[in-house]
């Protein structure tokens, strides 16, 4: 296992660029889940980390030793890739056999540990068949077994479960967060899916645009957002983003003013979870535009003083209906304000 380290890593492509100077410590055995949507850098640093793609600046290093020279074969690193690329023409049991031969593990020696890896990811029933008879789950633990059996330092997932249904995607969730805690390796999850991070991983790291927008555990990502971005990015249903003018303790928005502790002038953003809003006696009067049932709970669109303003309500059946009128309130300790022009959080808390 090992500690890795990223320091000022940069990767650009004929000028343009794709990470833009990351500084990031991840703690051995730790199981970390790289964040944010397509383009934003998060593969290009899975690439880099396994020595595929070579930094274009900056430092990657291995419990404290430099490895961004090393070759990819040469930095025990185990990759399970979105395709799974299971070799079609072998077994179960030669595919996760395959990366053994380049550490010149005798045979019986590498059948041993790939039974041994097998039963671990509960393919061991498998292993004379060929990947077209297995289902995308179990070629996808045939991925990860073959990643696993060379005792990698660390273990890079990249979109693994994107190619699998919800039913699998919620069993292999569990399953490989199983797997990593029983082995202990240092595990780097890179994806765009907020409840694959958040579930599998102790620290999600949220990356825009090249760089480190925000790391820490999931529910201060959720609860304490950092910039806009992540506010935006982490949370579903999205949370309620309200422009604004602020003057002083006042923020004007819409047809509403709200009052905070602090001040700032300018532009500003007001954020609302929609379970913060809750429907109560003496609210700010809101009219129902829209009624989405959820399953366990009911997403409502209002038009209010606020602006279009998003609720949720528990319960399969909705209790309000397009064109009702409602009165909303909103917990003031679950506000957050941010500065439009730099979308950075302001230190400001709503009052009553």
């Amino acid at each position: 296992m090992a500690r890795i380290e990223l320091s000022n890593l940069r990767k650009e492509w004929g000028g343009a660029i794709a990470v833009a100077g990351i500084d990031l410590t991840i703690d051995d055995g730790a199981f970390v889940a790289v964040l944010g949507p397509s383009g934003c850098g998060k593969s290009t640093t899975l690439m880099m980390l396994a020595g595929i793609y070579q930094p274009t600046g900056g430092d990657i290093t291995f419990d404290g030793a430099r490895v961004n020279d090393v070759e990819a074969r040469g930095r025990n690193v185990g990759i399970v890739f979105q395709s799974y690329a299971l070799y079609p023409n072998m077994s179960v049991l030669d595919n996760i056999m395959f990366p053994l031969r380049f550490k010149k593990v005798e045979r019986a020696e590498a059948e041993r540990r790939a039974r041994e890896i097998a039963g671990l990811v509960r393919v061991d029933m498998l292993l004379d068949r060929r990947p077209s008879q297995l289902s995308g789950g179990q070629q996808q633990r045939v991925a990860l077994a073959r990643a696993l059996v060379k005792r990698p330092h660390l273990l890079l997932l990249d979109e693994p479960l994107s190619n699998l249904d919800a039913g699998l995607r919620l069993t292999m969730r569990t399953e490989i967060r199983r797997i990593q805690r029983e082995l202990g390796v240092t595990t780097i999850l890179v994806t765009h899916d907020q409840i694959e991070a958040t579930t599998m991983a102790d620290r999600v790291v949220v990356m825009n645009v090249g760089r480190v927008e925000q790391e820490g555990a999931a529910e201060d990502l959720y609860e304490r957002p950092d910039t806009l971005f992540v506010a935006s990015f982490i949370g579903s249903p999205p949370i309620n983003l309200l422009e604004g003018e602020a003057d002083g303790s006042v923020i004007r928005l819409h047809q509403a003013s709200v009052r905070f502790a602090g001040s700032a002038r300018g532009a500003v953003v007001l954020g609302l979870r929609p379970e913060s809003l809750r429907v109560t006696e003496g609210g700010m009067p809101a009219r129902i535009s829209s009624v989405e049932p959820m399953g366990r709970e009911v997403l409502y669109a209002a038009e209010s003083p606020l602006g279009v303003i998003r609720f949720l309500e528990p319960g399969a059946e909705p209790s309000h209906r397009e064109g009702d009128s409602v009165p909303l309130v909103f917990a003031p300790a679950s506000a957050m304000l941010f500065d439009k022009s730099s979308g950075r959080r302001l230190d400001a808390r709503i009052v009553d």
